[in-house]
């Protein structure tokens, strides 16, 4: 039942349709490019024992580069609660990995909100993908191009970006200013 005038016509009811099947990867990088994509398998929840996974996974990937674990690996990620909880925590020291504090309510500290998938967003936008390996395809061509230059811009925007937000004591940065090492790519 609906209120209406006796002259109205009904309004019009939208088509539903099945929503864009959504693809989730994350990223780790450093100063010389990025360690590693992981693609979320379908029908999979990211907990926190996933994400401590991820970390085992990303001190594989670390270990191809000769020293770079002797020389300790500083890790920022945000707190959600999958990076926050103890089993997270827990494979943070496993893997002997350092967390860079993260303060807390701050978005305009996440580089790769404003940096890294802005850009990977805008190489994509328009593209049709007919599955999740084309898709897959495309987001490892984005990166396997880039320059360490490329990362290394972002990470220095980090830094910047940081040291305002200590300027200021913590309030909002906003989006008028620029600035950054794991993320979460939520696509199309």
């Amino acid at each position: 039942m609906e209120w209406r005038k006796p002259v109205e016509a009904p309004p019009r009811k939208a088509k539903v349709t099945q929503s864009a099947k959504k693809i989730m990867a994350t990223i780790f990088w450093d100063c010389r490019g990025i360690f590693l994509i992981n693609f979320k398998e379908r029908n999979t929840t990211v907990n926190a024992a996933y994400y401590a996974s991820l970390l085992h996974k990303l001190r594989d990937a670390i270990k191809k580069r000769r020293g770079m674990l002797s020389r300790g690996v500083l890790l920022l990620h945000d707190n959600a609660p999958v990076h926050t909880a103890a089993v997270a925590k827990a494979a943070v020291k496993e893997c002997g990995f350092e967390e860079i504090e993260h303060p807390p309510y701050s978005p305009d500290l996440a580089l790769h909100d404003y940096y890294l998938f802005s850009k990977l967003k805008k190489d994509l936008r328009g593209k049709k993908f007919d599955g999740d390996e084309e898709v897959k395809t495309a987001v490892m061509e984005h990166f396997t191009d880039k320059e360490p230059e490329y990362i290394l811009k972002g990470i220095e925007l980090l830094a910047h970006r940081r040291e305002n937000y200590v300027e200021i004591k913590g309030d909002y940065i906003g989006k008028q200013q620029n600035c950054f090492i794991s993320f979460t790519l939520k696509s199309w």
